[in-house]
């Protein structure tokens, strides 16, 4: 029998500053090494591509052009963990297949149970959609407020929470728009504010392929393997939603191999990536944002964070922004009010990494241009830092 390899932290440190953080060719290449960005929080899209642009300056157009062109080369989609994410058009029907499609089923039926609340069915749901698409394909690219006055049953509310101290009445317009975008109806296009707004325009989207799941998420779980590979099976299962029946039927499928942790805990990689570990690249500093998949691409995270990392996470776990050296997590930093870049260390590492995120902050610095950047979920460090 064949033994199995033991991976050192030192080794997974080196392996996620090859894959994750090396300088890529251009946009499109620094979302397939990532496999799927974080686009919760708009701005992470822009930055956490930045970071890994040899030349960050012209980052924000370029990602415009990618996701705003005609066709796009990336695409936002509710995919992973009811998460959204960007991803590269072409690999969209697999994710959409391997985890947006059970999504965009639970969508549609929490948005019945939701409009029964008002005493409207899947009826007068299906003749709303069918209004909403012929005035996209009228007015094409308009926002949630021009699709409600185009469609005035998106203006219907209904009472959530009846009965409770936070009674309150929503519209459904939101709910259905989310649904539809959910199902690769109609996509989100440029927004209405600057690059850091989350209030999109909307317009008709070309419909993705029907894939089978199965082969859609062994497809996925190879692309994560030779991104974060190695994994374990619990990261996997996280990273994506899935049972860990399919986690593990996943991973069969793309012939997944064993390998030990120093923790003693079993890890996988592809076929034939046990061998000789990334030379240790030159130590570089690097500032991501929050929710940078580089820090989201595991459940289990302690291998790279440091002591004393809790203020650098919100009350639900979502990680703000970090500082990196050599792999690992030294610091988080975030703005002052007038833009500029500051930075607190969690960990020494000593001159050369303190010299290194200096530089890394002005580079930073450059790319923002002056725009603040407020983190959607907020974090006891940043919070601390920014006041």
């Amino acid at each position: 029998m064949a033994e199995v390899r033991r991976v050192s932290v030192e080794a997974r440190r080196a392996r996620l500053v090859a894959r994750l953080g090396a300088p890529a060719g251009g946009v499109r290449e620094v979302v397939e090494r990532l496999v799927a960005v974080h686009a919760t929080d708009p701005a992470t899209v822009y930055l956490a591509i930045a970071a890994r642009l040899p030349d960050p300056g012209g980052a924000v157009s370029a990602v415009e052009r990618e996701l705003y062109a005609r066709p796009p080369g990336l695409t936002r989609m509710l995919a992973m963990r009811r998460t959204m994410f960007v991803v590269t058009r072409p690999f969209a029907p697999e994710v959409y297949a391997a985890a947006g499609r059970r999504i965009a089923v639970k969508e549609r039926k929490g948005l019945l149970g939701h409009l029964a609340d008002g005493g409207w069915d899947a009826a007068w749901l299906m003749d709303v959609e069918a209004e909403v698409a012929a005035a996209l394909a009228a007015h094409p690219e308009s926002s949630g407020a021009e699709l409600s006055r185009l469609v005035p049953r998106l203006r219907e509310q209904v009472v959530v929470a009846r009965g409770k101290p936070y009674e309150a009445k929503q519209n459904v317009a939101s709910r259905i728009i989310r649904t539809m975008a959910a199902e690769g109806r109609i996509e989100r296009r440029r927004p209405a504010g600057s690059w850091t707004s989350g209030q999109f325009r909307w317009a008709t989207a070309e419909p993705l392929p029907e894939l089978p799941a199965e082969p859609a998420r062994a497809a996925l779980a190879k692309a994560w393997l030779g991104a974060y590979g190695p994994g374990s099976e619990a990261d996997l299962a996280w990273w994506t939603g899935w049972t860990r029946g399919e986690t593990r039927e996943a991973l069969g499928a793309v012939g997944a191999e064993a390998v030990v942790l120093d923790d003693g805990a079993t890890a996988y990689v592809l076929p034939g990536d046990t061998g000789q570990d990334p030379a240790e690249e030159p130590r570089t500093a690097q500032l991501l944002p929050a929710l940078d998949p580089a820090a989201m691409g595991w459940r289990e995270r302690g291998w790279f964070l440091p002591e004393g990392h809790a203020e650098l996470f919100d009350r639900t776990g979502n990680i703000g922004p970090t500082v990196w050296w050599g792999g690992e997590v030294i610091g988080g930093w975030a703005q002052w009010g007038d833009g500029a870049v500051v930075w607190q260390r969690i960990a020494d590492r000593g001159a050369e990494a303190e010299a290194a995120v200096g530089v890394a902050a002005e580079r930073l610095g450059a790319v923002l241009g002056g725009v603040r950047v407020t983190p959607r979920f907020r974090t006891p460090l940043e919070r601390r830092l920014s006041a």
